[in-house]
């Protein structure tokens, strides 16, 4: 029986504060700004809902989803929407919502430190713009159904809002749900009150005018972007929407032309945010990745200076030549070599069969500026070849237009000869675990996983495969009368005599006792009648075995397999086959009818 979930208390109070902001906006939207009928022109709740989830783990999605649904629903039928159309309209939102965070989280697992700013903003945009249309094409169909409105005209009113709406409020609910209270602290909380003051005067004072100055509040809307990145571009392109919104309803602004219908002001003021948003975000985006480089930067060079002053492995700087521009002073205790008698040396100090490897890899690092890990040989200054694991990356050469490498190694010559022994040591138990012991045939385990292979060919590319099992007639006789020695004496002249029998692409395995099997692939119609024959014909000749001569004969059942089939009911058939054998009088065989 499945246990319920036991969520802490701020989980409910989380999902609580969602409900009302869902409520509360759309509530807003669908009174305030959109006509009757008709799709709500801007829309912000999918943005929450979407920003909500991606701050959260994906186990507790549905939870949120449920309540966003519950909490839309309720605020639409308040609104004056049916309850039919309130259900689907709503259902699509909660869909939208899902969709864009599922794409986003499926390549950027976490938002909060995505690694590179410009592609997480790739994505998401990709995943809005997809998102968007789904949503739109379902909802603009349900207005044209119920409502009579032109499928066009909803779509892409739809579509531009609720774009909108999600590149405007998920980017600000992820800054405030992972920035919080300091975001209004970076960069100057009075600042950030100075430049969104400023914004709010620019921009009433733009749409009170008549005039078509709208371009005016751009640049404010730059400056708090540039001064406060994504938290002000959030902040900034939301008070100029509802500014812009407000007024315009009041009848204020140059959205009111002559001639011009709600949907046409509507669509001017989307066309409107839309442009401040193309300003700001990416260059918030681009803002952020360049924050992120000059961060690493400093942590790679602070790390690398306190490598280089305390750390008892080598720190080298090379030139894109090849040439060791400074080797710290552990060189001497790894390589024999003092710091300044090995500056200088190039490529010669490295194994030959290391070179080329390494000049490609320090291309490389060169090229794309990724560090990387390689194990190579440098010599000693007495002769020998010391094994080292060094880590290269890329900096500044002195002359600030070219690169060098630097690079940091460490003496692992005791772990390679270590880690070749237990190479060796696994390859030789491997090769244990898949042969028979006694014949130095294939065991079980190797024969059920060609068998696997083969039948899976068969199934891919209608190759046939045959089994042959067979066993040696009346073995125990020979292992009671003369002694398990001479038994084990048989079994080995036995498992010789089939491996020369089959062809060098057949297997040959001893399942176990006196049991045998015989893998034939591309087994034209024949074939293993052949390889029985064969078998039997050997069969002919006595075995000696610790001095005595012994008579075998051996019973050898056929199956083949043209069509797909497992590889238990193909060894039940050719088992069925061998006891037809031995019921026949044994020292033959017989072929599966099936």
């Amino acid at each position: 029986m499945l246990q319920r979930l036991h969520l802490p208390r701020t989980y409910r109070v989380d999902r609580l504060l969602l409900a009302v902001l869902i409520a509360s906006t759309a509530w807003l939207a669908l009174t305030f700004a959109r006509g009757p009928g008709e799709l709500a022109a801007v829309w912000v709740g999918n943005g929450l809902l979407a920003g909500w989830l991606l701050s959260r783990r994906t186990r507790t999605w549905p939870g949120y989803l449920a309540v966003a649904y519950a909490a839309e629903l309720p605020a639409r039928l308040l609104a004056g929407d049916e309850p039919s159309y309130a259900a689907l309209i709503a259902l699509f939102n909660s869909a939208e919502a899902l969709l864009v965070a599922g794409l986003i989280r499926r390549r950027v697992p976490d938002v909060r430190a995505p690694g590179d700013w410009m592609r997480l903003g790739g994505v998401a945009i990709a995943a809005t713009l997809a998102a968007c249309a789904v949503s739109g094409l379902a909802a603009a169909a349900v207005a044209h159904g119920m409502h009579d409105q032109p499928f066009g005209t909803a779509f892409g009113s739809w579509y531009a809002a609720h774009v909108l709406g999600m590149v405007i409020v998920a980017t600000t609910t992820l800054v405030v749900q992972r920035r919080g209270r300091q975001m209004f602290t970076v960069g100057g909380g009075a600042s950030l009150a100075a430049t969104m003051g400023l914004l709010l005067a620019v921009s009433v004072a733009a749409f009170l005018t008549p005039f078509p100055v709208l371009f005016l509040a751009y640049p404010a809307l730059l400056l708090v972007a540039v001064r406060h990145g994504f938290a002000g571009a959030a902040l900034g392109v939301i008070a100029l929407g509802l500014t812009g919104a407000w007024l315009t309803h009041l009848g204020h602004g140059p959205l009111w032309l002559p001639g011009l219908d709600d949907g046409g002001r509507i669509a001017l003021l989307q066309l409107y945010l839309a442009g401040g948003c193309l300003m700001t975000i990416p260059m918030s985006l681009a803002m952020s990745e360049r924050q992120r480089l000059v961060r690493q930067l400093a942590d790679s060079e602070r790390r690398y200076r306190t490598l280089a002053d305390h750390s008892h492995d080598v720190i080298a700087r090379i030139s894109a030549e090849g040439r060791l521009l400074y080797v710290s002073p552990a060189s001497a205790g790894m390589f024999g070599w003092a710091p300044g008698e090995i500056a200088g040396e190039g490529w010669e100090i490295l194994h030959p069969d290391d070179r080329v490897l390494q000049r490609r890899a320090m291309a490389r690092v060169l090229a794309d500026g990724e560090p990387r890990t390689h194990v190579y040989r440098v010599r000693h200054r007495d002769g020998h070849y010391v094994w080292i694991e060094a880590v290269s990356r890329r900096i500044p050469a002195d002359d600030g237009a070219h690169a060098d490498i630097l690079l940091n190694a460490r003496d692992v010559t005791a772990r390679v000869a270590a880690e070749q022994a237990l190479e060796a040591s696994r390859r030789e138990l491997e090769r244990l675990a898949r042969v028979d012991p006694l014949t130095g045939l294939a065991n079980r385990r190797q024969f059920d996983d060609r068998i696997d292979q083969a039948l899976q060919r068969l199934q891919r590319h209608a190759t046939p495969v045959a089994v042959l099992c067979m066993d040696i007639d009346h073995f125990k006789r020979i292992n009671d009368g003369h002694g398990h020695a001479i038994g084990d004496a048989v079994l080995q002249q036995f498992a010789a005599r089939l491996q020369a029998s089959v062809r060098a692409t057949d297997l040959v395995a001893r399942l176990g006792g006196d049991e045998f099997t015989i893998l034939v692939e591309n087994a034209v119609p024949g074939t293993a009648e052949t390889i029985a024959g064969k078998i039997i014909e050997a069969g002919a000749q006595p075995i000696a075995a610790g001095g005595t001569t012994l008579a075998i004969a051996t019973s050898i059942g056929i199956a083949y397999a043209n069509r797909p089939i497992d590889a238990v009911t193909l060894m039940a058939q050719a088992d069925a086959a061998l006891y037809a054998a031995k019921d026949a009088g044994r020292n033959g065989y017989r072929v599966h009818a099936g």
